[in-house]
């Protein structure tokens, strides 16, 4: 089964210093926690063939870390992971990518995104509608199993939860 991995972006620069949200950093701790928690990650052997970004500033960063964490993983910018984002437009590109690789039953997907959106995509995934019971700490991951799309078998509602780690675990 391929492995979507749902990562939300590292701490990142108030609001209240910013005229455009997109333009908010990563703060220092927040770079320095991605960035452990990326490492970590690594050393529990995670691996992803594809990470996915935000056009945000944040998941960018945040997204860079992981690149230099994770050797010779391209990174793609969707807009579909801004906040307020397509889900159904998303869904469909990710399954395009998947069944362009070799093996897609292995594939490795990683998406950096904002919330609530990333753990209402999860719920979606695993239980078919949002529910509003998953948490994902800013760094934090969710890893979802999900069935190779056929005509009668659709990712949502589908996924299987194998994952779901705050940063505080994993620094």
């Amino acid at each position: 089964m391929p492995s979507l991995y749902l990562i939300r972006h590292g701490i990142a620069a108030d609001r209240e210093s910013y005229d455009s949200d997109r333009d908010r950093p990563l703060t220092p701790e927040g770079r320095k926690k991605t960035q452990q928690v990326a490492s970590r990650l690594h050393d529990l052997g995670l691996r992803f063939d594809l990470l996915q970004t935000s056009p945000l500033a944040r998941a960018q960063q945040t997204a860079a870390i992981f690149a230099d964490t994770f050797p010779n993983c391209p990174v793609q910018e969707a807009a579909e992971l801004a906040p307020d984002g397509n889900f159904e437009r998303w869904r469909e590109r990710a399954i395009q990518w998947l069944f362009q690789q070799p093996q897609p039953s292995k594939a490795s997907l990683g998406i950096i995104g904002h919330e609530p959106d990333l753990t209402t995509w999860a719920e979606l995934l695993i239980w078919g509608e949002a529910k509003g019971v998953l948490v994902l700490k800013k760094a934090g991951i969710i890893g979802i199993s999900l069935p190779i799309p056929q005509p009668e078998i659709t990712w949502q509602g589908n996924g299987i939860l194998f994952l779901s780690i705050p940063p505080k675990l994993l620094i």
